[in-house]
Protein backbone atom coordinates (compact mmCIF):
# COMPACT_ATOMS: atom_id res chain seq x y z
CA UNK A 1 0.00 0.00 0.00
CA UNK A 2 3.08 2.26 0.72
CA UNK A 3 4.45 2.01 -1.96
CA UNK A 4 1.39 2.04 -4.48
CA UNK A 5 0.73 5.69 -2.35
CA UNK A 6 4.77 5.98 -3.21
CA UNK A 7 4.25 5.64 -6.79
CA UNK A 8 1.20 7.96 -7.23
CA UNK A 9 2.86 10.91 -5.25
CA UNK A 10 5.68 10.42 -7.53
CA UNK A 11 3.56 10.18 -10.73
CA UNK A 12 1.62 13.25 -9.12
CA UNK A 13 4.67 15.30 -8.99
CA UNK A 14 5.56 14.46 -12.20
CA UNK A 15 2.44 15.53 -14.10
CA UNK A 16 2.90 18.65 -11.73
CA UNK A 17 6.33 19.42 -13.08
CA UNK A 18 5.07 18.56 -16.95
CA UNK A 19 2.18 20.92 -16.73
CA UNK A 20 4.12 24.00 -14.82
CA UNK A 21 6.88 23.38 -17.86
CA UNK A 22 3.66 23.59 -20.88
CA UNK A 23 2.61 26.60 -18.89
CA UNK A 24 6.19 28.23 -19.69
CA UNK A 25 6.22 26.75 -23.14
CA UNK A 26 2.78 28.50 -23.80
CA UNK A 27 3.49 31.83 -22.01
CA UNK A 28 6.68 32.30 -23.60
CA UNK A 29 5.26 31.17 -27.04
CA UNK A 30 2.66 32.96 -26.73
CA UNK A 31 4.86 36.27 -25.86
CA UNK A 32 6.54 36.08 -28.86
CA UNK A 33 3.10 35.54 -30.90
CA UNK A 34 1.69 38.72 -29.32
CA UNK A 35 4.51 41.19 -29.50
CA UNK A 36 5.31 40.04 -32.96
CA UNK A 37 1.63 40.26 -34.82
CA UNK A 38 0.64 43.79 -32.43
CA UNK A 39 4.04 44.56 -33.83
CA UNK A 40 2.78 44.38 -37.34
CA UNK A 41 -0.69 45.31 -37.05
CA UNK A 42 0.52 48.88 -35.19
CA UNK A 43 2.67 49.26 -37.89
CA UNK A 44 -0.32 48.05 -41.03
CA UNK A 45 -2.37 50.59 -39.04
CA UNK A 46 0.37 53.40 -40.04
CA UNK A 47 1.79 53.85 -36.03
CA UNK A 48 5.16 55.00 -36.25
CA UNK A 49 8.10 52.53 -35.89
CA UNK A 50 9.04 54.55 -32.60
CA UNK A 51 5.77 54.15 -30.63
CA UNK A 52 5.95 50.45 -31.39
CA UNK A 53 9.11 49.79 -29.71
CA UNK A 54 8.44 52.36 -26.86
CA UNK A 55 5.09 50.61 -26.09
CA UNK A 56 4.20 47.91 -27.70
CA UNK A 57 7.96 45.55 -27.69
CA UNK A 58 8.39 46.93 -24.18
CA UNK A 59 5.06 46.01 -22.58
CA UNK A 60 4.56 42.58 -24.53
CA UNK A 61 8.17 41.55 -23.15
CA UNK A 62 6.61 41.63 -20.15
CA UNK A 63 3.36 39.93 -20.34
CA UNK A 64 4.02 37.08 -18.93
CA UNK A 65 5.12 38.39 -15.67
CA UNK A 66 1.84 40.80 -15.94
CA UNK A 67 -0.74 38.33 -16.70
CA UNK A 68 1.03 35.68 -14.00
CA UNK A 69 1.11 38.18 -11.33
CA UNK A 70 -2.52 39.59 -12.07
CA UNK A 71 -4.03 35.58 -11.93
CA UNK A 72 -1.82 34.85 -8.94
CA UNK A 73 -3.31 38.33 -7.41
CA UNK A 74 -7.05 36.97 -8.31
CA UNK A 75 -6.70 33.92 -6.95
CA UNK A 76 -5.53 35.15 -3.52
CA UNK A 77 -1.90 34.25 -3.79
CA UNK A 78 -0.05 37.32 -2.96
CA UNK A 79 3.13 35.60 -2.78
CA UNK A 80 3.45 34.55 -6.50
CA UNK A 81 2.55 37.99 -7.32
CA UNK A 82 4.75 39.71 -5.33
CA UNK A 83 7.65 37.20 -5.74
CA UNK A 84 7.11 36.63 -9.54
CA UNK A 85 7.22 40.51 -9.66
CA UNK A 86 10.04 41.52 -7.56
CA UNK A 87 11.92 38.00 -8.41
CA UNK A 88 11.47 38.98 -12.07
CA UNK A 89 13.85 42.20 -11.57
CA UNK A 90 16.04 40.53 -9.52
CA UNK A 91 16.82 37.96 -12.36
CA UNK A 92 17.07 40.55 -14.90
CA UNK A 93 19.34 41.91 -13.17
CA UNK A 94 21.38 39.30 -11.10
CA UNK A 95 20.79 36.87 -14.13
CA UNK A 96 20.28 37.86 -17.29
CA UNK A 97 22.06 41.55 -16.88
CA UNK A 98 25.00 39.85 -15.11
CA UNK A 99 25.77 37.42 -18.20
CA UNK A 100 25.15 40.30 -20.93
CA UNK A 101 27.80 42.15 -18.95
CA UNK A 102 30.41 38.90 -18.84
CA UNK A 103 30.12 38.47 -22.81
CA UNK A 104 29.32 41.71 -23.67
CA UNK A 105 31.41 44.98 -21.85
CA UNK A 106 30.60 48.17 -23.10
CA UNK A 107 30.37 51.92 -22.85
CA UNK A 108 28.01 53.59 -23.11
CA UNK A 109 26.13 57.10 -23.47
CA UNK A 110 25.87 58.67 -19.60
CA UNK A 111 22.67 60.47 -20.91
CA UNK A 112 21.22 57.69 -22.29
CA UNK A 113 20.56 55.45 -19.31
CA UNK A 114 20.77 58.15 -16.95
CA UNK A 115 16.85 58.80 -16.65
CA UNK A 116 16.26 54.84 -16.81
CA UNK A 117 18.71 54.03 -14.21
CA UNK A 118 17.68 57.28 -12.02
CA UNK A 119 14.08 55.98 -12.67
CA UNK A 120 14.42 51.70 -12.05
CA UNK A 121 16.53 52.82 -8.44
CA UNK A 122 13.29 55.29 -7.36
CA UNK A 123 10.53 52.66 -8.45
CA UNK A 124 12.10 50.31 -6.00
CA UNK A 125 12.85 52.34 -3.55
CA UNK A 126 9.13 53.94 -3.93
CA UNK A 127 8.13 50.25 -3.56
CA UNK A 128 9.63 49.02 -0.49
CA UNK A 129 8.76 52.65 1.64
CA UNK A 130 4.65 51.52 0.57
CA UNK A 131 5.63 48.33 1.64
CA UNK A 132 6.72 48.62 5.08
CA UNK A 133 3.24 48.27 6.69
CA UNK A 134 3.03 45.05 5.26
CA UNK A 135 0.67 45.44 2.49
CA UNK A 136 0.65 47.35 -1.17
CA UNK A 137 -2.12 49.80 -0.83
CA UNK A 138 -3.70 50.44 -4.19
CA UNK A 139 -4.38 53.66 -3.85
CA UNK A 140 -0.85 54.81 -3.12
CA UNK A 141 0.52 52.91 -5.66
CA UNK A 142 -0.82 55.22 -8.45
CA UNK A 143 1.84 57.04 -7.57
CA UNK A 144 4.31 53.92 -9.43
CA UNK A 145 1.47 53.87 -12.27
CA UNK A 146 2.82 58.02 -12.62
CA UNK A 147 6.34 56.98 -12.87
CA UNK A 148 5.60 54.32 -15.61
CA UNK A 149 3.81 56.97 -17.51
CA UNK A 150 6.45 58.89 -17.53
CA UNK A 151 9.03 56.32 -18.35
CA UNK A 152 6.96 55.16 -21.32
CA UNK A 153 6.65 58.98 -22.30
CA UNK A 154 10.08 59.95 -22.15
CA UNK A 155 10.60 56.11 -23.93
CA UNK A 156 8.17 57.52 -27.06
CA UNK A 157 10.11 61.19 -26.94
CA UNK A 158 13.58 60.02 -27.37
CA UNK A 159 12.39 57.04 -29.81
CA UNK A 160 10.89 60.09 -31.98
CA UNK A 161 13.73 61.95 -31.73
CA UNK A 162 16.31 58.74 -32.83
CA UNK A 163 13.82 58.17 -35.35
CA UNK A 164 13.75 61.88 -36.90
CA UNK A 165 18.01 61.87 -36.36
CA UNK A 166 18.06 58.55 -38.39
CA UNK A 167 15.47 59.26 -41.15
CA UNK A 168 17.09 59.72 -44.78
CA UNK A 169 15.18 62.20 -46.54
CA UNK A 170 15.32 62.27 -50.01
CA UNK A 171 14.33 65.45 -51.57
CA UNK A 172 15.47 64.38 -55.14
CA UNK A 173 12.51 63.47 -58.24
CA UNK A 174 13.10 59.38 -59.84
CA UNK A 175 14.78 60.72 -63.37
CA UNK A 176 12.58 58.33 -64.68
CA UNK A 177 9.38 59.34 -63.28
CA UNK A 178 10.00 62.48 -65.80
CA UNK A 179 9.60 63.21 -69.60
CA UNK A 180 11.48 65.15 -72.14
CA UNK A 181 10.60 68.06 -70.79
CA UNK A 182 11.15 67.64 -66.80
CA UNK A 183 7.28 67.23 -66.26
CA UNK A 184 5.91 63.78 -65.21
CA UNK A 185 6.24 61.34 -68.58
CA UNK A 186 2.94 60.51 -69.64
CA UNK A 187 1.70 56.69 -68.84
CA UNK A 188 0.24 54.88 -71.41
CA UNK A 189 -3.40 52.50 -70.47
CA UNK A 190 -1.14 49.22 -70.14
CA UNK A 191 0.66 50.84 -67.60
CA UNK A 192 -2.23 52.39 -65.62
CA UNK A 193 -3.81 49.41 -65.86
CA UNK A 194 -0.48 47.34 -64.55
CA UNK A 195 -0.42 49.87 -61.99
CA UNK A 196 -4.44 49.14 -60.54
CA UNK A 197 -3.35 45.39 -60.87
CA UNK A 198 -0.38 45.78 -58.34
CA UNK A 199 -2.12 48.33 -56.14
CA UNK A 200 -5.50 45.83 -56.13
CA UNK A 201 -2.66 42.80 -55.31
CA UNK A 202 -0.79 44.87 -52.23
CA UNK A 203 -4.25 45.88 -50.83
CA UNK A 204 -5.24 42.37 -51.24
CA UNK A 205 -1.98 41.33 -49.26
CA UNK A 206 -2.52 43.68 -46.38
CA UNK A 207 -5.63 42.19 -45.58
CA UNK A 208 -4.57 38.91 -45.50
CA UNK A 209 -1.73 40.14 -43.12
CA UNK A 210 -3.70 41.95 -40.98
CA UNK A 211 -5.94 39.26 -40.59
CA UNK A 212 -2.93 36.55 -40.11
CA UNK A 213 -1.66 39.26 -37.28
CA UNK A 214 -5.29 39.25 -35.71
CA UNK A 215 -5.19 35.53 -35.66
CA UNK A 216 -1.73 35.31 -33.63
CA UNK A 217 -2.57 38.05 -31.80
CA UNK A 218 -5.54 36.14 -30.40
CA UNK A 219 -3.31 33.37 -30.14
CA UNK A 220 -0.51 34.89 -28.48
CA UNK A 221 -2.95 36.31 -26.01
CA UNK A 222 -4.66 33.32 -25.18
CA UNK A 223 -0.81 31.06 -24.63
CA UNK A 224 -0.48 33.72 -22.29
CA UNK A 225 -3.45 33.75 -20.43
CA UNK A 226 -3.33 29.86 -20.47
CA UNK A 227 0.00 29.54 -19.66
CA UNK A 228 0.15 31.99 -16.99
CA UNK A 229 -2.77 30.19 -15.39
CA UNK A 230 -0.99 26.69 -15.53
CA UNK A 231 2.16 28.64 -13.89
CA UNK A 232 0.07 29.66 -10.75
CA UNK A 233 -1.81 26.58 -10.08
CA UNK A 234 0.57 23.89 -10.65
CA UNK A 235 3.53 26.38 -9.37
CA UNK A 236 1.37 26.31 -6.21
CA UNK A 237 1.01 22.62 -5.94
CA UNK A 238 4.81 22.10 -6.65
CA UNK A 239 5.68 24.12 -3.69
CA UNK A 240 3.21 21.87 -1.62
CA UNK A 241 5.05 18.78 -2.66
CA UNK A 242 8.68 20.18 -2.17
CA UNK A 243 7.88 21.68 0.97
CA UNK A 244 8.47 24.90 0.50
CA UNK A 245 6.73 27.99 0.03
CA UNK A 246 5.09 29.52 -2.17
CA UNK A 247 7.63 32.40 -2.34
CA UNK A 248 10.50 30.05 -3.30
CA UNK A 249 8.64 28.80 -6.25
CA UNK A 250 7.73 32.36 -7.27
CA UNK A 251 11.49 33.93 -7.02
CA UNK A 252 13.22 31.43 -8.67
CA UNK A 253 11.20 28.81 -11.01
CA UNK A 254 8.34 31.35 -12.32
CA UNK A 255 10.40 34.46 -12.11
CA UNK A 256 12.98 33.38 -13.66
CA UNK A 257 10.87 31.46 -16.45
CA UNK A 258 8.44 34.49 -17.03
CA UNK A 259 11.98 36.35 -17.43
CA UNK A 260 12.56 34.00 -20.44
CA UNK A 261 11.61 36.72 -22.96
CA UNK A 262 14.09 38.91 -21.62
CA UNK A 263 17.03 36.33 -21.33
CA UNK A 264 16.15 35.16 -25.55
CA UNK A 265 16.68 39.07 -26.07
CA UNK A 266 19.96 39.46 -24.25
CA UNK A 267 21.26 36.03 -26.33
CA UNK A 268 20.69 37.50 -29.12
CA UNK A 269 22.02 41.00 -28.33
CA UNK A 270 25.01 39.06 -27.49
CA UNK A 271 25.16 37.16 -30.44
CA UNK A 272 24.56 39.99 -32.64
CA UNK A 273 26.62 42.24 -30.63
CA UNK A 274 23.82 45.02 -29.97
CA UNK A 275 24.61 45.78 -26.33
CA UNK A 276 22.17 48.27 -25.96
CA UNK A 277 19.17 46.44 -26.97
CA UNK A 278 20.05 44.03 -24.47
CA UNK A 279 20.96 46.32 -21.31
CA UNK A 280 17.76 48.73 -22.40
CA UNK A 281 15.64 46.09 -22.78
CA UNK A 282 16.39 44.94 -19.27
CA UNK A 283 15.96 48.63 -17.68
CA UNK A 284 12.45 48.92 -19.13
CA UNK A 285 11.32 45.64 -18.50
CA UNK A 286 12.29 46.14 -14.61
CA UNK A 287 10.30 49.62 -14.29
CA UNK A 288 7.24 48.46 -15.79
CA UNK A 289 7.81 45.27 -13.60
CA UNK A 290 7.65 47.30 -10.40
CA UNK A 291 5.69 50.21 -11.41
CA UNK A 292 2.78 48.77 -13.42
CA UNK A 293 2.34 44.87 -12.75
CA UNK A 294 2.25 45.32 -8.54
CA UNK A 295 -0.56 48.42 -9.12
CA UNK A 296 -2.15 46.04 -10.78
CA UNK A 297 -2.12 43.35 -8.76
CA UNK A 298 -2.73 45.80 -5.85
CA UNK A 299 -6.21 46.74 -7.28
CA UNK A 300 -7.41 42.84 -8.42
CA UNK A 301 -6.44 41.98 -4.76
CA UNK A 302 -8.94 44.14 -3.53
CA UNK A 303 -7.11 47.20 -2.74
CA UNK A 304 -3.98 45.75 -0.83
CA UNK A 305 -1.73 43.74 -1.90
CA UNK A 306 -0.20 41.13 1.65
CA UNK A 307 3.83 41.41 1.52
CA UNK A 308 5.23 38.71 3.23
CA UNK A 309 8.27 39.26 5.82
CA UNK A 310 10.90 37.61 3.37
CA UNK A 311 9.62 39.36 0.87
CA UNK A 312 10.03 42.46 2.53
CA UNK A 313 13.25 42.10 3.86
CA UNK A 314 15.13 40.02 1.74
CA UNK A 315 13.68 40.21 -2.02
CA UNK A 316 13.12 44.01 -2.08
CA UNK A 317 16.34 44.89 -0.71
CA UNK A 318 18.50 42.71 -2.24
CA UNK A 319 16.66 44.09 -5.38
CA UNK A 320 17.92 47.61 -4.26
CA UNK A 321 21.02 46.30 -3.82
CA UNK A 322 21.14 44.32 -7.47
CA UNK A 323 19.57 47.88 -9.11
CA UNK A 324 22.57 50.13 -7.34
CA UNK A 325 24.96 47.25 -8.77
CA UNK A 326 24.07 47.81 -12.16
CA UNK A 327 23.55 51.89 -12.27
CA UNK A 328 26.02 53.75 -10.13
CA UNK A 329 29.38 51.95 -11.34
CA UNK A 330 28.16 52.67 -15.05
CA UNK A 331 27.69 55.91 -14.11
CA UNK A 332 30.44 56.27 -12.65
CA UNK A 333 33.11 54.66 -15.03
CA UNK A 334 30.90 55.53 -17.88
CA UNK A 335 30.81 51.74 -18.93
CA UNK A 336 29.66 48.59 -18.27
CA UNK A 337 32.55 45.88 -17.38
CA UNK A 338 32.79 41.87 -16.60
CA UNK A 339 33.92 42.89 -13.21
CA UNK A 340 30.59 44.43 -12.65
CA UNK A 341 29.24 41.33 -14.56
CA UNK A 342 30.51 39.20 -12.01
CA UNK A 343 30.18 40.90 -9.10
CA UNK A 344 26.40 40.88 -9.49
CA UNK A 345 25.64 37.50 -10.13
CA UNK A 346 28.27 36.34 -7.44
CA UNK A 347 25.43 38.72 -4.95
CA UNK A 348 22.18 36.62 -7.47
CA UNK A 349 23.74 33.29 -5.95
CA UNK A 350 24.31 34.63 -2.26
CA UNK A 351 20.74 36.01 -2.71
CA UNK A 352 19.33 32.28 -3.66
CA UNK A 353 21.37 31.37 -1.14
CA UNK A 354 19.99 33.04 1.61
CA UNK A 355 16.10 32.63 0.24
CA UNK A 356 16.48 29.45 0.15
CA UNK A 357 17.79 28.98 3.73
CA UNK A 358 15.46 31.25 5.51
Amino acid sequence: MVEILAITRTGDICLTVFLFLVGLVLIIKGGDWFVDSASKIAEMSGVPQFIIGATVVSIGTTLPELITSSIAAGEGNAAIAIGNAVGSVNANIGLIMAVSLLFLPHAFDKKAYLFKGITMILSIVILFLMCLKGYLNAYLSIILLVVFLVFMAENIIVGKKEATKNKLVDNGTNPASLGANGNPAESGNATAESTNTDALAAKKQKTKDIAKSIIFFILGTAFIVGGAQHLVTFGSKLAGYMGVPERIVAITLVAIGTSLPELVTTITSIIKKKHDLSIGNIIGANVIDICLILPVCAMISGGRLPIEFNSLYIDMPFCIGFTLLAILPAVITKKFSRVQGGVILATYVAYMTVSIVL
